[in-house]
């Protein structure tokens, strides 16, 4: 599918303001690069047109201090942004930066310290300056991996589990917004990395540029995808069990269920009990399916997970194998094998290491929780030793879905909000928005 009609900037800017649910306060991402000072340009034109929408506007820069013009560049922004009339702060990322994997730890510094910049200037939404050539990119990119037609980047992302981050230029090209600029005499600052061929995306926008001048739209593969992920999350509702946040029980009817509904739903449930971001690969995932369709009892494990099948239905547990311990400072608070989320309000250093004694109740198989309480979170003081009840009971410990507790698309929503339902924690916020592309959400 292709995109043939891309939007102009302006009309992008009055799309989303109309779609979003009022008052709102939106923290713009401005980098002064083309795209971003063009996203912040139009909505504060379609604003100004349209001044009694309850809505208003403010930005943040993050400084990633990886280059020594960054610092400087960060205040010309700022100098634009008071020439508009728009509170603006700028972020710094600091500390030391990671040798390898530098763009992952960038963006995901980026998104905490935009999280930072709204808490700040009150803002209830953050919007970041996507494009369709950065769709086209990123759908390239995919496609060199993976088969699997992708949703691409998605237009709409709850952060951290509080803050929801929208992209309503993802159907502009970048030149359209740089003709935009030009007719306003508006300048913007060009990155050097954005042509830095050590970089992925560069080597991939190159050779794009050689390619027929056209954006591949991947609406099909997201409304696909958001289909499912609503037949999933009732099929959660109606067949899915979870013991004490350790086990998860699929009753036998619900493996009776469509194969596409099954996949969907078994491959981030496996993300869930294994504590890894991405969902199970088609590989494993099918090697699950084939399990179930087999109809016989037994085992198998995959993405840190014990599919086990028995006569009750299938339960899912984390494998015993790779639980690292964590160790936590007074007032300290991480996640810990990508399941739980401990927050450490005792005076002292405590650890977190696998192996509970707790009993679970209920009439599960010996089995099944002789696992699971292998792999259960118990806290110990320094020396390793069983902490004290007065230390253990100001430790809070409560489950983290690592697909989606950090970052959490649209498409995923409804599912994970199941989920979180079945886990008994406090659901994901909504969206802010009414509509995306005439659609409800």
């Amino acid at each position: 599918m292709r995109l043939d009609r891309p939007l102009l900037p302006q009309t992008a800017a009055r799309r989303f303001l109309g779609s979003l649910i009022k008052p709102s306060r939106i923290l713009v991402a401005i980098s002064g690069g083309s795209d971003s000072t063009g996203l912040l340009l139009a909505l504060a034109e379609a604003l100004k047109a349209t001044p009694n929408l309850k809505i208003s506007l403010c930005a943040a820069t993050i400084d990633h201090a990886l280059r020594t013009e960054s610092a400087e560049e960060a205040q010309q922004v700022a100098a634009f942004c008071r020439s508009l009339d728009i509170a603006h702060l700028i972020k710094t990322w600091r500390g030391e930066k990671p040798k390898t994997g530098i763009v992952a730890a960038a963006r995901d510094a980026r998104y905490a310290l935009l999280a930072d910049a709204a808490e700040s200037l009150n803002a209830d939404i953050v919007v970041t300056a996507h494009t369709a050539d950065d769709q086209r990119e990123t759908l390239a990119m995919r496609s060199e991996r993976s088969e699997q037609p992708s949703t691409g980047i998605a237009d709409l992302v709850l952060f951290d589990r509080c803050l929801w981050v929208a992209r309503p230029l993802l159907g502009c090209r970048r030149e359209a917004i740089r003709d935009y600029l030009r007719a306003r005499q508006v300048a913007w600052i060009d990155d050097p990395s954005n042509d830095d061929p050590k970089y992925e995306r560069v080597r991939t926008r190159w050779r794009l540029a050689e390619a027929a001048d056209v954006v591949p739209a991947p609406h099909g593969a997201a409304d696909l995808r958001l289909s499912v992920a609503t037949l999933a999350s009732k099929w959660l509702d109606q067949y899915f069990i979870v013991h004490s946040a350790l086990i998860g029980q699929v009753t036998p009817a619900g493996l009776a269920a469509d194969r596409e509904i099954l996949g969907y739903a078994f491959a981030r449930l496996a993300a869930v009990f294994g504590g890894q971001v991405f969902a199970l690969g088609r590989k494993q995932t099918d090697d699950v399916l084939a399990l179930i369709a087999k109809g016989e009892l037994g085992r198998m494990t995959a993405g840190r997970v014990v599919f086990d099948l028995r006569r009750d239905g299938l339960f899912l547990v984390r494998e015993n194998r790779g639980i690292l311990p964590l160790t936590l400072a007074p007032a300290a608070r991480a996640v810990w094998d990508g399941r739980f989320l401990v927050e450490n309000a005792a005076p002292t250093e405590i650890g977190i290491v696998a192996g509970a004694t707790v009993a679970q109740s209920g009439q599960l198989p010996r089995g099944v929780i002789r696992r699971a309480l292998a792999a259960a979170p118990r806290i110990v003081d320094v020396a390793g030793h069983e902490a004290p009840g007065n230390v253990a009971e100001k430790v809070r410990v409560k489950p983290y879905f690592s697909p989606f507790d950090r970052f959490l698309t649209r498409f995923d929503f409804i599912f994970a909000d199941s989920l979180a339902a079945a886990f008994g924690t406090r659901p994901y916020p909504k969206p802010p928005l009414g509509l995306i592309d005439g659609k409800s959400i």
